[in-house]
């Protein structure tokens, strides 16, 4: 058995009521952003070379963005995120501010799932474009993925191989992107058969 060290952090909070609950229960809709924030500091340790959240809004109408996605690199990474998306609120008047069915159809990151990743690479490649979440957008609702990990793929040649040998051309080299657009392929054969 390996020994117990630090590697990538994840945390996730998923909503089972409507943003207004919370409005009126918490002073905020915005709980769980907030939770979703205190998770991940908590874990700050595990996040030495960056960070990332990504949002996705259950009832958005046709037309309205759905998924959102903030990343940003070194130790400060958790601040940074939390700062831009908090951006997004800082010209709003109060009213609107505590307004959850304004949020809801009007801003991004007010929705009812969050998804936060600390990155400590241990293999791989660094920069922005390595930093989880990973987005897989499609037009289709349910073909949309976030997805982030935190594991280590041993056999990511092979897997690389077998998969550019069917046709398939990856646009990054990474574990987890191997594993999101594999998962994506299946989940978008099962979309076109039902």
């Amino acid at each position: 058995m390996e020994p117990l060290k630090h590697e990538c952090g994840v945390a996730m909070v998923r909503l089972l009521k409507p943003l207004e609950y919370y409005q009126q229960k918490y002073g905020t809709w915005m709980w769980g952003l907030n939770k979703l924030y205190l998770l991940m500091e908590k874990q700050h340790n595990r996040g030495q070379e960056g960070a990332g959240l990504s949002c996705v809004k259950l009832q958005a109408n046709p037309g309205e963005e759905y998924m959102f996605r903030e990343r940003a690199l070194g130790s400060g990474a958790i601040t940074e995120i939390f700062s831009s998306v908090q951006a997004y609120f800082k010209d709003l008047t109060p009213e609107q501010l505590h307004d959850a069915e304004y949020a809801k159809t009007t801003l991004p990151f007010a929705g009812e799932i969050y998804m936060g990743h600390l990155r400590y690479s241990t293999t791989g490649k660094s920069g922005l474009q390595y930093v989880h979440p990973f987005l897989r957008r499609n037009n289709w609702r349910a073909k949309n993925l976030s997805m982030c990990g935190n594991f280590n793929m041993t056999n990511v040649d092979e897997i690389f191989g077998q998969i550019t040998a069917a046709g398939q051309h990856p646009r990054k080299y990474a574990d987890t992107y191997i594993i999101l657009e594999q998962m994506g392929h299946r989940l978008d054969r099962e979309v076109e058969r039902l």
